[in-house]
């Protein structure tokens, strides 16, 4: 009997193939997990692309998160066979078998729909982490760019949990599926963003969630109250663009330079902005436990988009890329014998 399991490879640029590989053995301290649920993100799209920043030389599995069952640990390893976690892999996680080291693991309350999981292991401490950097408090007002997104949808309810009045920018054909989350809706493709936001928050927003990149950023600024805050979380508006990966995010650093040089010679207003980054790291976990413990209380509510197979990769990285689909798009890989790889 050969034990194999599905993966999805990238093999160069807009190539995706569908292949049957092994499950590897875990180090001594890592563990093998079979996926229940890898997340589809923009990171990937940017992969597909060959243009996330420092991704590996193609092929190579893609994958930023996953959850799943542990079926086999190492020598050393504290984790114990049928435990079932989350972990952010960056890459690795469309594969029905991952290693993953066993500190960086998270575990996963039983009662937890893995694609609901998998939505907030990235996401949902992404913007759990945004939020907390803001600094903003009950009473103020957030601008929340992309809010149709899985990061987006998350920000927005948990910034109204906190007391903090939303307001959100998505397409006209996911408002629809974002009223409940009581933020105040923009059409980013047909209003003027800046002069709605103007109407919106006459003296300006005191925090602003930006992942589009510098030339919104530009924007995102002139729209902070005295005393506001920008973070920038990525440069999707970017994604066509030719030249390096890294051009962009020149841009950015740039732009971040030049506003904290600014700040310290008291020119800003009290303004400040920073780009923001995921780190696998204590917070990273203690953050992730602690969004698993609202699920879990009713709390919170990741949007699932579409549950996908890991056959439909293609197609999911089309669907995110489209703006179809409101929250998280999710791959499920197929069922498997009880207690053990496939065969």
């Amino acid at each position: 009997m050969t034990i194999t399991g599905t993966e999805v490879v990238l093999t160069g640029l807009d190539e995706i193939e569908i292949r049957q590989a092994a499950p590897p053995a875990p180090g001594p301290h890592g563990v093998l997990v079979r996926t229940e649920a890898t997340g589809v993100a923009f990171a990937e799209v940017q992969m597909r692309r060959g243009r996330y920043p420092a991704q590996p030389a193609f092929p190579f599995v893609p994958g930023y998160d996953l959850v799943g069952e542990i079926v086999a640990v190492g020598s050393e390893s504290s984790w114990r066979v049928g435990q079932r976690v989350a972990a952010m892999s960056r890459t690795g996680a469309w594969a029905e078998h991952v290693e993953v080291r066993d500190r960086d693991l998270v575990e996963v309350p039983a009662e937890i729909d893995p694609a609901v999981a998998v939505s907030l292991v990235v996401n949902g401490v992404t913007a759990r982490q945004l939020l907390r950097a803001s600094g903003i408090r009950s009473g103020r007002t957030a601008l929340v760019l992309g809010a149709g997104g899985g990061i987006g949808t998350l920000l927005m309810q948990l910034a109204a949990a906190e007391g903090v009045r939303v307001i959100g920018t998505a397409s006209a054909r996911r408002h629809a599926d974002l009223a409940h989350l009581g933020a105040e809706l923009i059409d980013h493709r047909t209003e003027d963003v800046a002069a709605r936001v103007a109407e919106l928050a006459p003296g300006g927003v005191d925090a602003v969630f930006d992942p589009l990149g510098a030339a919104s950023m530009r924007t995102s600024w002139r729209l902070l109250a005295p005393g506001g805050a920008l973070l920038s979380y990525g440069s999707s508006a970017t994604l066509h663009e030719s030249g390096p990966w890294w051009r962009p995010y020149v841009g950015i650093v740039g732009l971040l330079a030049r506003w904290e040089l600014a700040r310290l010679l008291g020119r800003t207003g009290g303004r400040r902005a920073r780009t923001y980054y995921v780190r696998g790291d204590a917070r990273f976990r203690a953050d992730l436990a602690e969004l698993f413990r609202m699920v879990t209380a009713g709390q919170l509510r990741p949007l699932i988009a579409e549950r996908l197979g890991l056959e439909e990769a293609e197609r999911a990285l089309d669907l995110h890329l489209s703006g179809e689909k409101t929250g998280r798009i999710v791959l499920l890989p197929g069922s498997h014998p009880a207690g053990g790889p496939k065969c």
